[in-house]
């Protein structure tokens, strides 16, 4: 297209600006019915540890609302003083809510929400209470992490931005709807 690589990823920083501020006016919404909560991590060094407690990675907490929109945020970590006034701020009491086993969701068996719980470690679906399951956002973090595999690590003062566009991309729907929304935010 004969534009100069910085030009283009400075145009590309620009939309996921716009990205991040219309996400941040919407995230007033709250959430009802039935929601999947679940953390992942990005990032970090590939040596050692994986997954909970590995260096360097960067903690997302995340929020799915089934047959609806995702919501993620950057967390310090994911104990439940941290978890506990998100789901409280996003979810409307009784919401029913899906989790892994994780024990800072055990805050939530006592909590406005009817919890369900899936061992991941026996099982992805409950065979008998087939509503059971958590495969929603697990779903959005794979396609997150596919999305975000291919610019080979990412600075992490702009992760925040990254996961906003994934968001963005996963609630919006085809191309063609998100160039839509897109047009419509930046008034073209």
């Amino acid at each position: 297209m004969g534009i100069h690589p910085n030009s283009a990823a400075l145009f590309y920083h620009k939309i996921r600006l716009v990205i991040e501020y219309h996400l941040a006016l919407e995230a007033s919404q709250l959430f009802d019915g039935e929601i999947e909560l679940d953390e992942s991590y990005f990032g970090g060094i590939r040596k050692g540890k994986r997954g909970r407690g590995a260096a360097g990675k960067t903690a997302v907490f995340g929020l799915l609302k089934r047959n609806g929109k995702v919501y993620t945020v950057i967390v310090k970590d994911t104990k439940t003083n941290t978890l506990m006034p998100i789901i409280t701020s996003k979810i409307k009491p009784d919401s029913v809510v899906y989790t892994d086993c994780y024990a800072s969701y055990n805050a939530l068996d006592v909590s406005n929400f009817k919890h369900f719980r899936i061992n991941h470690s026996k099982e992805f679906t409950d065979k008998e209470n087939k509503q059971n399951h958590i495969n929603g956002i697990e779903n959005f973090w794979s396609q997150a992490k596919r999305v975000l595999r291919k610019y080979n690590g990412i600075d992490k003062k702009n992760f925040h931005l990254f996961i906003k566009e994934c968001e963005f991309r996963f609630n919006n729907g085809t191309p063609s709807n998100q160039l839509k929304v897109l047009r419509k935010w930046c008034g073209v």
